[in-house]
């Protein structure tokens, strides 16, 4: 008789126990979703003051560059110089993060900063954006802010083609159809170059700033998926916090790059010369170089963001949405002429774009639904172990 009643308290047990655990997993599930929740509404954040600040950065750092050359500047590393030393207001908000982990007793200092493989990775990418930020200034220095931004899209190009390699960004036919579109849009500018060719610009220079610039396009062809790869692969689950150090890693040894292309072409002496000499004033030379470091990074920062936030296709189709935004600055500030050759390749760098935002969606919509049935499987696969059990 008593061992009917021990077994039958060891089975209320049991079951006691089990009732336990499933509510300590039904709570285990409930937390994990409201921190993916959490987690997805910050990076919608973060992607949209992304877009802002980046949209401003995108927009008026070749307007600043230009009014550089325009009114006298003709150094070939300071402007690609700018585009990085800004790097040191990225320790404001890096600083105002540590202090608030620092309170944290949980917290460690280890999981604050990013690791040595990764700071190596931000490294070689700086190296890499430094000779681009040299190609593209060079080239914006004998070509319109509008005609450098629409070849500058031909980016969308070489991004598709690394992806490929990189981050195994398969191709369809609407990359094809985007990659054929911006090409036609490009090489139409580069045939009818004498239409919009600035004053004192040499057909010769003028095609030397068109080859750089699609030069600084390939190299961000490279950099992008390499981002990507840094984030996903190496990284992982990098925060925000981390996306701070990686950009200033990149621009760090960017910026060291370009001093040497500074000290090796001797700009640091003849920088108080040309600010005596340049047209707006010397106050105002200063002003426009400050300006100009602070505005980049912006646009630095944002690029950065939204690859974290989303993904380096994402960062083509959102400069896509900024293309027209610079060529029409670029004519307005500037009266530069805007002739149908050039409308034309606009049109088609935009349509090769839209054609290359519907492949996102449509890849995206396809890993979708492959992640649902995926996980319809593993919980029907469950279900029945549990049913069996």
């Amino acid at each position: 008789m008593s061992t009917v009643n021990i077994e039958g308290g060891s089975s209320a047990l049991s079951n006691g126990t089990t009732d336990h655990e499933r509510s300590s997993t039904d709570t285990s599930v409930i937390q994990l979703k409201l921190m993916n929740l959490k987690s997805l509404i910050v990076k919608h954040w973060i992607l949209l003051i992304s877009a802002v600040i980046g949209g401003i950065g995108s927009i008026g750092s070749p307007i600043l560059f230009r009014l550089y050359y325009i009114h006298g500047g003709n150094r070939k590393w300071i402007p690609g110089w700018l585009q990085s030393s800004g790097f040191p207001i990225l320790l404001i908000p890096i600083s105002i993060n540590y202090l608030r982990h620092s309170r944290d007793p949980s917290s460690s200092c280890e999981k604050f900063f990013i690791s040595p493989k990764v700071s190596l990775c931000a490294s070689a990418l700086g190296l890499l954006y430094g000779l681009d930020n040299f190609t593209y200034t060079f080239g914006l220095s004998y070509l319109p802010v509008s005609t450098s931004s629409i070849v500058y899209s031909s980016d969308l190009v070489f991004i598709a083609f690394f992806s490929y390699f990189i981050v195994r960004q398969r191709f369809t036919p609407y990359s094809i159809n985007a990659v054929v579109l911006i090409t036609l849009g490009s090489v139409l500018l580069g045939i009818r170059q004498n239409g919009d060719r600035p004053t004192g610009v040499s057909a010769g220079q003028y095609l030397l700033g068109f080859l750089m610039t699609i030069c600084s396009a390939a190299l961000l062809g490279v950099i992008i998926p390499s981002t990507e790869v840094s984030f996903t692969k190496v990284a992982k689950n990098i925060t925000y916090n981390g996306v701070l150090q990686f950009q200033f890693f990149i621009s760090l040894f960017s910026t060291i790059f370009c001093t040497v292309g500074m000290i090796v072409n001797k700009d640091f002496p003849a920088m108080p010369r040309e600010a005596r000499e340049y047209g707006l004033g010397e106050s105002w030379y200063y002003v426009v170089l400050v300006l100009t470091a602070v505005i980049c990074q912006l646009a630095f920062l944002g690029g950065v963001g939204v690859i974290f936030s989303s993904s380096a296709l994402a960062s083509a189709v959102f400069s896509a949405t900024l293309l027209p935004m610079s060529s029409v600055a670029g004519a307005i500030v500037y009266r530069e002429k805007f002739s149908g050759e050039k409308g034309i390749s606009l049109a088609l760098c935009l349509w090769g774009r839209a054609r290359n935002f519907i492949l996102m969606r449509t890849l995206r919509a396809g890993d979708a639904h492959v992640s649902v049935g995926r996980s319809t499987a593993v919980a029907m696969w469950r279900k029945r172990i549990g049913e069996t059990a």
